[in-house]
């Protein structure tokens, strides 16, 4: 594990306002005080993962609400953590329906996008403004040769990084050119920011309203962008922890994603390191776009997950759909072991201060049913989750599941059977656990019960 426990990274104040000049005033750092560190409040953290294209329903769906369920053929690998996870049913983006290629777009903002619409900000980046003044890092966005699941307040979608290797030196390793290289580049870009703003309020006194929306919406994305840089720049006189050799072996490295499973894995291993030493809180991974996925060889499953999901009804190809969700399935499983094995800095384990949550903006993807999404919520009971049950919000609205009539079912997946169910409920629920005060995100019209 690394060395957090050694206290070898921690700091002076003084050392770490050395050289900064009048730049901006570093704030008191957990990492700069030893008593602070023991004793301030346990991190809280999210990840959020997405698998693209839905999944075979029919394999996938729990029947029974509650506590007394069974697990689904494709939930199956899930079942011996059924006291940390909360299977959900039922939920549904409003603004995504009818409009299946936005269901990656919008599954984190709850945003309506028509053909004139732009994005809203992803929930992620809504709890990244929370915690991010506590990190090094703001967030942290990985995706598998696809875009990430971020977006900013002004609809921009953050880039993403893929490959192993590159996301651990971006983690953890010191700049290549030097810091006093990086701090110049950063305060170049600074007075770059500072001449743009001159510019645009200058511009403001000349146009009309509906242009100042748009104004507005710009300067919010430069102020953001003006605190990021601030923050990186206090950040480059503060070590970055040490990390012990078996776990810099696990994960710098390069994996090639052909080796689907390995992969998954290490970019798991990663995001647990960046939870442990607290590089960031917040962190999303984006197992592919709805036109690609992963195909999984060490299967026997050549084609992508796109091509799996439009099968026509062919028996083989939905066979091999719910190959790769177990698959995919498993793998979320080992980022649950993970977390329940790597010590937080009271000794309880990552988990309990840790929410992931695990799904797709589709139910099923052959028919581009946005609908009753497929769902796992695990971990944070030391947030006041309480797992163990299968949270159905599709109960009371239906007349039950139909899996032996399919398409009975994927009506259901194309067409909410509870209107009131939106994801965005979901969210607000996870920004609150983290500690975001509001009553409202996206399209939300109440909090969800997770106690």
């Amino acid at each position: 594990m690394s060395n957090l426990n050694t206290q070898s990274w921690l700091i002076s104040r003084r050392h770490a306002l050395k050289g900064l000049g009048t730049f901006i005033a570093l704030p008191l750092l957990d990492c700069m005080n030893p008593l602070m560190a023991a004793e301030r409040p346990i991190p809280r953290r999210s990840a959020f993962i997405y698998l693209p294209n839905g999944v075979n329903t029919l394999d996938y769906q729990i029947t029974a609400h509650g506590k007394k369920y069974a697990f689904s053929r494709s939930l199956k690998p899930l079942e011996k953590h059924r006291g940390v996870i909360t299977p959900i049913s039922g939920l549904h983006h409003p603004g995504g329906l009818g409009h299946h290629h936005n269901c990656q777009k919008i599954w984190l903002t709850g945003g309506k996008l028509g053909p004139s619409d732009r994005n809203t900000i992803s929930i992620d980046q809504k709890i990244a403004e929370v915690t991010a003044p506590h990190t090094r890092f703001h967030s942290l966005e990985l995706a598998n040769k696809g875009q990430s699941l971020a977006w900013t307040a002004d609809g921009i979608r953050l880039p993403a990084m893929s490959r192993c290797k590159q996301i651990f030196a971006h983690l953890f390793e010191e700049p290549k050119n030097g810091t006093a290289a990086q701090r110049r580049a950063l305060r170049r870009k600074g007075s770059v920011l500072d001449a743009n703003l001159e510019e645009v309020r200058k511009l403001e006194k000349k146009i009309g309203v509906e242009d100042k929306g748009r104004i507005e919406q710009y300067l919010t994305s430069v102020r953001e962008t003006e605190i990021r840089t601030e923050r990186a720049d206090a950040w480059l006189d503060v070590p970055r922890p040490e990390i012990a050799e078996a776990d810099r072996k696990r994960t710098n490295r390069d994996v090639p994603q052909t080796q689907a499973g390995e992969y998954f894995r290490t970019i798991y291993d990663l995001m647990v390191l960046a939870f442990q030493t607290d590089a960031t809180r917040v962190a999303t991974f984006s197992s592919g776009n709805e036109g690609q996925g992963l195909p999984i060889p060490e299967l026997g499953i050549p084609q992508s997950r796109h091509e799996l999901s439009h099968h026509n009804g062919d028996a083989g190809h939905m066979e091999n759909l719910t190959l790769s969700d177990t698959f995919a399935i498993e793998q979320f499983g080992y980022f649950i072991n993970r977390l329940a094995e790597t010590k937080d800095l009271n000794g309880k384990p990552l988990l309990d201060s840790t929410m992931a949550l695990f799904g797709s903006g589709m139910a099923y993807g052959h028919s581009h049913g946005n609908a009753n999404l497929p769902l796992v919520l695990a971990g944070g009971t030391g947030l006041g989750i309480k797992h163990g049950k299968h949270l159905d919000l599709n109960q009371g609205h239906f007349d039950g599941y139909s899996l032996d009539n399919a398409g009975a079912h994927y009506r259901l997946c194309g067409r909410p059977a509870n209107a009131d169910a939106h994801m965005s409920n979901l969210l607000l629920t996870m920004a609150q656990k983290m500690g975001v005060p509001t009553d409202q995100f996206g399209d939300s019209n109440r909090d969800l019960d997770l106690g």
